[in-house]
């Protein structure tokens, strides 16, 4: 066991240190690197064989879902008709270590018959690659941390690392938001979060159970027992303005005061000015107000409309809970 811990130990080391000395060679090639795919007008197209190649695929994934669009070339396939997915207005960064992987070599050359811009991302300077390259990182390590020096381990770990600081550099560049996101990941849990808005999961319609003030409690404890939501009912006054809300809290209150409810119209047993919420609003937001003030539901209004203070939709924690917001 002890022998296990030290060999970890051993290859977090190495590894740590080969990404260190990748760090101290960032420089003008980077940048210019950047300056190249930022300004790309087509794809950016990411190849490699072997481990290369599985570590091309992160780094096109990653791309992708941070606002630079990239996809994944099999340099084995390219030679069988996949070549068709390479544009003039694309960007190719080709990733092999030895810089000599016989697979690329079709890649290479339509990339000069077509005057595709080639980035190389490799750790032999001297090699096809690199010469054939417009612009050469260097991903060379001082050594694997598999101990048969065999297996790419070190050098394919520094190559993810670079990936992964060229993605998050173009990130920033292009002001990608969490909102953008989002928008990429609509299955996910932040894209929930950034994408669901209150009327996505608002009770409409006849869903909600509204009153005047002037309607009997009777009938409205009737309206808080059959519509969708139950127990909650909202009193709108004239203008059909909400003023206030009636829940199950307010009958106790009402009853601690020796007062029959039944007895009583709406506006005698309602808490006034209610929380509400506007239906274009995130429902994350929604949640946070709920959380805020220990409720567990809230009308919803249209502020933008001639009536906003009209409730258009009720919505309950349940329902938030039920979009998988938590």
């Amino acid at each position: 066991m002890i022998r296990d811990l030290e060999e970890a130990g051993r290859v977090f080391d190495i590894e740590s240190r080969a990404i260190q000395t990748l760090k101290s060679r960032l420089g003008d090639t980077f940048v210019k690197a950047l300056d190249l795919l930022q300004a790309c007008d087509g794809k950016v197209i990411v190849t490699g064989m072997g481990k290369s190649g599985q570590i091309g695929r992160k780094i096109a994934s990653t791309m992708a879902s941070t606002g630079t669009p990239a996809v994944f070339l099999h340099p084995a396939e390219s030679s069988h008709g996949d070549l068709g997915i390479l544009g003039t207005k694309d960007v190719i960064i080709a990733i092999s270590y030895g810089g000599e992987t016989p697979e690329l070599r079709d890649i290479l050359h339509f990339a000069a018959r077509k005057g595709i811009p080639l980035i190389a991302c490799t750790g032999n300077l001297k090699s096809s690659l690199a010469e054939a390259a417009n612009l050469v990182l260097d991903v060379s390590v001082d050594e694997e941390a598999c101990p048969l020096k065999l297996a790419p381990t070190s050098s394919s770990t520094a190559t993810l690392a670079l990936g992964d600081a060229i993605a998050m550099c173009l990130l920033k560049r292009r002001g990608f938001k969490e909102e953008d996101f989002a928008e990429f990941h609509p299955g996910g849990k932040l894209g929930r979060r950034l994408l669901t808005r209150v009327e996505d999961v608002m009770h409409a319609g006849d869903g909600f159970p509204v009153a005047t003030v002037d309607t009997g409690m009777r009938e409205v404890i009737a309206m808080m027992t059959r519509k969708e939501v139950r127990g909650v009912a909202g009193v709108v006054d004239q203008s059909e303005s909400l003023i206030g809300v009636i829940t199950d809290g307010d009958l106790r209150r009402c009853l601690e005061r020796s007062h029959n409810p039944l007895e009583a119209t709406a506006k005698d047993v309602m808490s006034r000015n209610p929380k509400t919420v506007d239906a274009s609003e995130l429902a994350e937001r929604a949640l946070f107000v709920m959380e805020q003030f220990a409720i567990q539901t809230l009308f919803v209004v249209r502020r933008a409309s001639p009536h906003p203070k009209k409730p258009i939709g009720l919505l309950h924690l349940q329902d938030l809970l039920k979009a998988k917001l938590r």
